[in-house]
């Protein structure tokens, strides 16, 4: 007897929504991670590239978010950066299979935009910034998805406080 809800396919929704978890984060952070050497590449000097409402320009940071932190060893930043990743990965991981479609791709997002900042870390020791819009620091597209992807999360929580907090109860199916 089992109490895991099935879908028409015989798939467990838990296994869907890790599925797409692991998907959505592995293709954003490789877009990320794809886009940092061509803005390099083109950005260099003092290229820029004006799109209206923001500007392509090449900056890096040696720190944390806003530059905090940059006079910090690398090795350090990086380590903590990554162990923080690490356990918001994990969390995720766990917390999936109970959450919404909207936190599970906010999630995605979120350990996409960490674990892509990690990795253009490691290779130079800074990250790779390039969207610059005048009035906020220069950021990137893994930037992005961290805000955008915390912003899912907390939509998802407010949504979930207003449906209340009781529990779904499954019962066992007979067969």
């Amino acid at each position: 007897m089992s109490t895991d809800k099935v879908t028409p396919n015989g798939k467990s929704p838990y296994r869907t929504r890790r599925a797409v978890f692991a998907m959505t984060a592995l293709i954003s952070a490789f877009v990320a991670l794809a886009i940092e050497p061509v803005a390099r590449k083109h950005l260099s000097g003092s290229n820029e590239i004006d799109l209206g409402v923001v500007r392509l320009r090449l900056a890096y940071n040696s720190g944390v978010a806003f530059s905090l932190g940059d006079r910090l060893p690398s090795a350090i930043i990086i380590a903590l950066t990554a162990l923080v990743t690490v356990g918001i990965a994990v969390y995720a991981w766990r917390s999936i299979p109970q959450s919404r479609w909207v936190a599970v791709i906010g999630f995605a997002l979120i350990v996409a935009g960490a674990a892509s900042n990690v990795v253009d870390r490691a290779l130079d020791e800074r990250v790779t910034d390039y969207f610059h819009t005048g009035w906020w620091p220069t950021f990137n597209l893994a930037d992005t998805y961290l805000t955008c992807g915390f912003i899912l999360v907390v939509v998802s929580l407010l949504f979930e406080s207003t449906r209340g907090s009781e529990p779904e109860i499954q019962r066992p199916q007979f067969e």
